[in-house]
This record gives structure tokens, C-alpha cells and sequence, in this order.
């Protein structure tokens, strides 16, 4: 065995570790959405110096202030989804991209919007390079979403709001969730927002903590 395809086997390793330690203990249940986290190669999305550390139990910084999040809080999110396979989905806050290969495994279609440039861009190269398809990355304000391609079955946010942006609820399908944290800088609550017509159904779930989502209907800076 050659010596990049052992390191891919022992990354392979660690995918399984991950998922049967950090994620099903903690209650990821959704074969879908363990199987993905099986798949998705977590060490393409991090800095090469940090790939001994793709997945560990805690998040990673990738530059521009921002972090690729900790695979449980990965899986907890996208879980809350609830995708079939069929669905569009919105993501904001590309980041490394990771997240939105994740997506990619369950999802018809996914748009992820991300405001830093550099980091879209190195994002676009992986997924292509990694073969997702059915990914677009615009680079945008998130906290407007993106009305050309609305309405979206699922929407997630994987930076903390200081309020739920309006743009997002009002680009959410029937039926659709929206999966987001919202609250100060340093922790918020994570909250699942399913449309039912023209009500909106808010849920919270537990503390969590994210870089700030910075726009023009969020944080103003970070």
C-alpha cells in the first residue's frame, strides 16, 4: 500500500471513530446523516497542518476569523433537516466548505452563500475537486438569503444571529426548516423554525456557540 493511500485509510478509520464515539452516543440518529458523516472526507476541509486534527471532537479555525465546526454540531444541525434526498437546500456560511459537502450527500440541490470571497472560492475548488455536482456558491450577504433560487425545503445557519433575519423565514418553503443560532456573541440557542403556512413554529434545542453572522440583517462586524 503506498503511502497516501495508507493516510486515506487511517483518515477512513477515524471517519468511523467519529461517527460511533462523538456521534451516536450523543443521539445522531439518522442513518442518512450517519452515513454521510462516514463519507464526507473532513480532512480535505481543514488547513493541511491541522489534517491529524480533522476529527477531533471540537472545531477547527480555517483563516478569515471563521471555523469548520465540530463534527457533532455538524450532524446535530444537518439532522434537523430532516432531508429525504429531494429537497433544495440554502446554506449560509460556506466556510470550509465541509458543512456544505455534508449537504451535498442528502440534498437534490444546495446554494451556500458565503461574504468572504477567498473563502468561497478555495470551498468551490474542493467540492469540485471531491466531485459534488449539485453545490453553488455564491458569494453574498446570508443574512438576505438568495431570492432567485426561493422558496428551500431547508435552510441552515452556521454562524450565530442576533436575531432570526426576516429574508430567511420569508424564503422558507411550506413545510420547510430552518435550522439557526441566535442570540449574543460568545453563545446562542440553537433554534429550529418550520413554516406551517403563513405561521412559523419556533423551536429551541440547546447553547451552542458560533462566530457572529455578519451582514446587513445580522452583526455589523465581528
Amino acid at each position: 500500500m503506498t503511502t497516501a493511500a495508507a493516510r486515506e485509510e487511517e483518515f477512513s478509520r477515524q471517519r468511523e471513530k467519529m461517527v460511533q464515539q462523538q456521534l451516536r452516543p450523543r443521539g445522531i440518529a439518522d442513518p442518512r446523516v450517519l452515513a454521510a458523516m462516514g463519507r464526507v472526507p473532513r480532512h480535505r476541509f481543514v488547513p493541511p497542518a491541522m489534517a491529524a486534527e480533522a476529527y477531533a471532537d471540537h472545531p477547527l479555525p480555517i483563516g478569515k476569523g471563521q471555523t469548520i465546526s465540530q463534527p457533532y454540531m455538524v450532524a446535530a444541525m444537518t439532522e434537523q433537516l430532516r432531508l429525504t434526498g429531494s429537497q433544495k437546500v440554502l446554506e449560509i456560511g460556506t466556510g470550509s466548505g465541509y458543512q456544505t459537502a455534508v449537504l451535498a450527500e442528502l440534498a437534490a440541490e444546495v446554494i451556500s452563500l458565503e461574504i468572504h470571497a477567498e473563502l468561497a472560492r478555495q470551498a468551490e475548488e474542493k467540492l469540485a475537486a471531491l466531485g459534488y455536482d449539485n453545490v453553488t456558491i455564491v458569494v453574498a450577504d446570508g443574512t438576505r438569503g438568495y431570492p432567485p433560487a426561493a422558496p428551500y425545503q431547508g435552510i441552515i445557519v452556521t454562524a450565530g444571529a442576533p436575531h432570526v433575519p426576516r429574508a430567511l423565514t420569508e424564503q422558507l418553503a411550506d413545510g420547510g426548516r430552518l435550522v439557526i443560532p441566535v442570540g449574543r456573541h460568545g453563545y446562542q440557542m440553537l433554534k429550529v423554525i418550520t413554516r406551517e403556512g403563513t405561521r412559523l413554529r419556533e423551536e429551541d434545542l440547546f447553547l451552542c456557540s458560533f462566530v457572529p453572522l455578519v451582514g446587513e440583517d445580522g452583526w455589523r462586524s465581528p
